[in-house]
């Protein structure tokens, strides 16, 4: 069960127009909650809507001078009350983002907690670290999943 400011931390959550929320304005809420908080928010439509927003600005993020030649397509399963997956496909400087488990092979997949998962996309924490403290699973090109953030203009707090 929440507790108060938990419950307050949500309502709020839930109040909020993602789509007019900036990366910056972003990565300052998430630095400002902790785990538990954005773990117990991430429920039902709310999740829904966030996850849609994060994946959604993917594409406006992504740095195709960074990516150069890159072709892969990663898989990200986020955990919480159901897996989510959603993929991104990097190829001919592009990134498109689609939302479910596609039938084509992932050159990584990178397995995370929804509080996990908000702090990586958000630059609050450092993927490596994620990796080393087991909160970040990577299935296939390890090398590929550690230097992700690179290929996307991430904000910070």
């Amino acid at each position: 069960m929440a507790d108060n400011s938990t419950g307050r931390v949500i309502d709020e959550l839930a109040a909020l127009d993602f789509a007019a929320v900036s990366p910056p304005e972003f990565a300052r809420i998430v630095k400002g909650l902790s785990a538990k908080q954005l773990g117990e928010a991430m429920h039902g439509e709310l999740r829904a809507r966030v996850l849609g927003e994060v994946f959604g600005r993917m594409g406006q993020q992504f740095r195709p001078e960074a990516a150069g030649r890159l072709t892969a397509l990663i898989r990200w399963k986020i955990t919480g009350d159901t897996d989510v997956v959603y993929e991104t496909s990097i190829a001919d400087g592009t990134c498109a983002i689609s939302e479910g488990r596609s039938d084509a092979e992932p050159r990584t997949t990178l397995v995370m907690a929804d509080a996990e998962f908000l702090k990586l996309v958000s630059g609050n924490a450092n993927p490596v670290t994620m990796f080393m403290m087991r909160k970040l699973k990577v299935a296939g090109d390890v090398g590929l999943a550690s230097g992700l953030t690179r290929y996307f203009d991430i904000p910070k707090a």
